[in-house]
């Protein structure tokens, strides 16, 4: 027995992202726990939290509205990425592998929210 959310290919990766920001948080600098650290866990954990809550409404513009919520969430991490490069945190290396993954699940979330029916 499972949700239907569980079987979106959306809500898996937005769980794997939050997972790998909550490890890379953990890494910044504790002058930043309160701060950079705490946006990007939060914005990468609402990812995953919103597609779920979204996924129940039997309604397809809420069903857009929360996914919208998501994808602006996604956008939120890419910032807080560009922030914790410029601040040395994280390699370049690292900060395009995270981008891109950012990227595809960007894409695929669209993707996902227009083929809901308002």
């Amino acid at each position: 027995m499972k949700f239907k959310f569980e079987d979106l290919v959306i809500w898996q990766k937005g769980m794997d992202l939050g997972e790998c920001m909550n490890d890379l948080a953990h890494q910044f600098p504790k002058d930043e726990q309160y701060n950079l650290s705490s946006q990007l866990k939060r914005a990468s954990d609402s990812i995953a939290l919103n597609i779920s809550e979204g996924s129940i409404l039997q309604s397809g513009p809420e069903y857009r509205r929360f996914l919208g919520y998501s994808i602006r969430s996604l956008a939120e991490v890419v910032t807080c990425l560009y922030k914790a490069k410029r601040r040395s945190y994280l390699s370049e290396d690292e900060f395009f592998k995270y981008y891109k993954d950012c990227f595809d699940l960007m894409n695929m979330m669209i993707a996902f929210r227009n083929k809901i029916k308002n």
